[in-house]
């Protein structure tokens, strides 16, 4: 079953139990819109190459869409098509106007000159442009993307526009009208939704072990983030390998560790630890099976799947990646009465603020960290409380009940507009 399957079939176990109207989840069955596009590329070598991109708008009811570029060699339509289809889902578990896009381009960025990276990025910009536009699609950052990417796209765009259209996209540098707060929000978006959920279950975070999966901008974020809050880091990993230190780890040490040897890997005795023995290096895969009380899932999509779900151990799944489960691990970890803090409610603090950087372009006017702070702290309290109460109405799972809070907005909206 393909990633964009999963994404349909999550979203009719949520319709089934709510009995969405059958029109509505036709609508939100297909995009609205696919564009292929071919990027050439001038190479340093003096040979051109021709990329293949994407850009997928999957709907639109709720404002324009919305969503991030991956630059990974393993992107295809049908990944992008479900990552469309979250976003949409992900904007009105939130409740901001916004509606769900995705894109993508078939490359391995690493293997790029700085020069050729910027003709790839202008040059697809150029390709989409038709169909962007802050009040119509504002594409982000996303694996392989950053606010150096963003803001070579936003000036192409404005260019073409011949004048200033910053909000075309976020994610953007600060220097160029990016927002305080973005490189985080992810990450800081899900710590304020795992504090909720632990205040009704009655838990303290400084008794918590974690372990986290993807030592990326997410999960690097996270996992200093969560040291400082008093959780216990014990395992992190990168593309490359884990780290397992059953006493504890420092996340910052590991980090800076991480970018001065390329993986965590080369890191087990390099002071990481906090006490005992050094860390040991095991496999992504022995990681997810670590015992701990939250375990992150900030990497790639489908890693808990039905044949290493029943391994897990953790009691808490906090999921920063998109579609890190599939659905048959789901009901593996329903069974083992493992909490799943879904995609599209755990990881919507980075479009949440990247919301606000477009309404700060907009406007023109800029708003301080703690403004920031203080609008997505509200948004993703009172996110995690709408989910949380559907949860307990339907006997649903946090999954179910957050595409219910998703699928009920979406009807409102296309209902009231006709479609």
């Amino acid at each position: 079953m393909s990633l964009f399957e999963n994404t349909i079939r999550q979203m009719r176990n949520a319709a089934q139990i709510m009995k969405l109207d059958p029109h509505v989840e036709a609508h939100l069955s297909s995009p609205q819109r696919i564009l292929e596009v071919s990027v050439p590329v001038h190479m340093d070598n003096g040979s051109v190459r021709v990329f293949k991109g994407f850009r997928v708008q999957h709907c639109n009811a709720r404002g324009p869409y919305k969503g991030g570029i991956r630059f990974h060699p393993q992107v295809d339509m049908e990944e992008v098509k479900a990552l469309a289809t979250w976003m949409t889902m992900k904007c009105s578990v939130v409740g901001i106007p916004l509606g769900g896009g995705k894109g993508g381009v078939i490359v391995d960025p690493r293997e790029l000159s700085e020069r050729e990276l910027e003709q790839l990025s202008r040059t697809y910009i150029r390709a989409i442009e038709p169909l962007i536009g802050p009040e119509k699609d504002v594409p982000a950052p996303d694996v392989y993307t950053n606010p150096k990417i963003m803001a070579w796209m936003a000036d192409e765009y404005s260019m073409l526009q011949r004048r200033n259209k910053l909000g075309v996209v976020t994610g953007k540098p600060l220097s160029v009208g990016g927002s305080e707060g973005r490189g985080e929000a992810t990450s800081q978006g899900g710590m304020y939704v795992l504090e909720e959920a632990l205040k009704e279950l009655g838990k303290n975070p400084s008794e918590m072990t974690v372990v986290i999966q993807g030592f990326g901008n997410a999960g690097a974020n996270v996992a200093h983030m969560m040291e400082d809050a008093g959780y216990k880091v014990v395992g992190v990993s990168d593309s490359k390998g884990a780290l397992y230190c059953k006493e504890g780890l420092h996340p910052r040490e590991a980090i800076s560790c991480k970018m001065e040897k390329g993986t965590v890997t080369e890191c087990s005795v390099a002071g990481i630890q906090k006490t005992g023995d050094c860390c040991k290096v095991i496999t992504n895969e022995e990681l997810l099976e670590v015992e701990c009380d939250v375990l992150v899932l900030s990497a790639l999509e489908n890693q808990v799947t039905k044949d290493n779900a029943a391994n897990v151990k953790a009691s808490i799944i906090l999921e920063l990646a998109n579609g890190p489960t599939t659905p048959e691990a789901d009901e593996i970890l329903r069974e083992k009465g493992v909490m799943v803090i879904p995609d599209i409610l755990a990881n919507a603090g980075g479009v949440t603020v990247s919301y606000f950087e477009l309404v700060q372009n907009e406007a023109n006017f800029y708003w301080s960290a703690e403004e920031v702070q203080e609008r997505l702290i509200r948004i993703m309290v009172e996110a995690w409380q709408a989910v949380s109460e559907t949860a307990k109405k339907h006997n649903a799972t946090l999954r179910e009940a957050a595409f219910i809070v998703a699928l009920k907005r979406l009807e409102e909206a296309m209902l009231a507009r006709g479609w």
